[in-house]
């Protein structure tokens, strides 16, 4: 009865200062496409405290963020049915505090992934008056258990096979990467995570592949393509492909000119065939049987005459096209290709759907199928060396991100054969 007695007269005296607090992230470890729940409880109602977030990048780079939030009348908080009334970012956001890091240091541009596909680690603080009263540990997962990688080294083709366990006759989708070069493992992961198969092709700086993109043969990608319809996993099961920047423009390209493809996602793309990339610009990037495509070079991508004999002959695609661009991109107007792609299909009577999401604030990075730190400086490009300017803000891009994954899922899972 003394020590009942003593536990209440204390709480009357010092509020906030019997119950413990804690901080826990729900749940603790996640795909990096999955919001988390960040709470915080055992305070007192009303009490304002803060909730920092750390992690350390692929690259060793310190990133960080922190937010102030009002404590409910139950004494806790939680950041993803809360907004913060001061911080790093305002508005209620449940990945606020990871999409808004910024970097320690100055001379970081970009984060950097956990290389091989690895686990992005993010430590969080809670702080009263200061102090560090609490913390918790989430752990964000690139590629989901259970999926076999293959090397692809048959063929002349180059990439990363992903395959879910127990798939056969799958849906599948064919990723191809942009002006980077290499393979677009990340976004294959993603998809590969969600239950498809997936087929990372490389075409350019790779291996023994060219070390630029420059005159490549799309015959090679209508041999990655029969190279899947003969996989067990896959078969006749629908395939998409899905692409970004000048992998975007390939994807609409190659969905115009195969019709082994189902449905076309394409991320930042253009609406005409661009020169090669990145050392020289005045030669073709693709070929088909042997011959350069009509394409266009960058300084005259607003001559419509010239646009016009450029043109990707979208209407040919046999399946539902989506698109994703952000209205602030500075690589490219991909929002007004985006906006051309759509008038193209209207005027010619398109006999599918088609989708065009575009995002005020967002730049070339829209769409990004992942929750990491949103903020960047100038990138290099690894395949010229140049600084480029993705525009946008790290708040118009996470939001391009947070509207447009589960959008993007959907149309996979609505377009393609079965479910994952």
């Amino acid at each position: 009865m003394k020590l009942l007695l003593l536990l209440i007269f204390g709480r009357l005296l010092f509020p906030g200062t019997i119950a413990a607090q804690s901080l826990e992230a729900v749940p603790a470890r996640v795909m990096i496409d999955e919001a988390v729940a960040m709470r915080a409880s055992g305070l007192t109602p009303g009490e304002r405290v803060t909730i920092r977030a750390a992690l350390t990048d692929g690259g060793g780079q310190a990133w960080a963020s922190q937010a102030d939030f009002v404590a409910d009348a139950q004494g806790t908080v939680d950041a993803s049915k809360q907004a913060p009334v001061a911080g790093s970012y305002k508005e209620l956001s449940a990945m606020g505090l990871i999409w808004s890091m910024m970097p320690a240091s100055k001379k970081v541009h970009a984060y950097m992934a956990a290389p091989n596909l690895g686990v992005q680690a993010v430590d969080f603080h809670l702080l009263r008056h200061g102090q560090e009263a609490a913390g918790a540990h989430l752990e964000q997962v690139t590629l989901a258990d259970g999926i076999e990688r293959i090397p692809v080294h048959e063929d002349g083709l180059r990439g990363t096979f992903l395959v879910p366990s127990a798939a056969v006759h799958h849906p599948a989708v064919l990723v191809v990467g942009g002006s980077e070069g290499g393979q677009p493992l990340r976004r294959a992961a993603w998809l590969a995570s969600h239950g498809y198969v997936v087929l990372a092709l490389a075409y350019f700086r790779f291996e023994d592949l060219p070390p630029q993109l420059e005159s490549i043969p799309l015959e090679y990608f209508q041999k990655a393509l029969q190279w899947m319809s003969n996989r067990p996993e896959i078969g006749d099961a629908r395939v998409a492909v899905m692409g970004a920047s000048r992998g975007g423009e390939l994807a609409l390209l190659l969905g115009a000119m195969f019709p082994r493809i189902a449905a076309v996602v394409a991320y930042a793309p253009a609406s005409v065939r661009v020169a090669s990339c990145c050392l020289r610009t005045g030669d073709p990037a693709w070929t088909w049987q042997g011959k350069a495509l009509p394409y266009i070079l960058p300084s005259l991508m607003t001559h419509i005459v010239l646009r016009a004999d450029a043109s990707i002959e979208v209407e040919f695609t046999k399946g539902p096209i989506l698109m994703i661009s952000g209205e602030s991109d500075h690589i490219w107007n991909s929002a007004e290709m985006a906006d051309e792609v759509v008038s193209r299909l209207k005027s010619r009577h398109f006999a599918y759907s088609f989708e065009n999401l575009k995002y005020p604030h967002a730049g070339h990075l829209a769409g990004r199928q992942e929750f990491v730190p949103a903020w960047h400086g100038e990138i290099r490009n690894p395949t010229s060396g140049r600084q480029v300017d993705p525009g946008g803000t790290a708040e118009g891009d996470a939001r391009s991100s947070i509207d447009s994954i589960p959008k993007v899922l959907e149309f996979l899972r609505k377009n393609l054969a079965g479910q994952p």
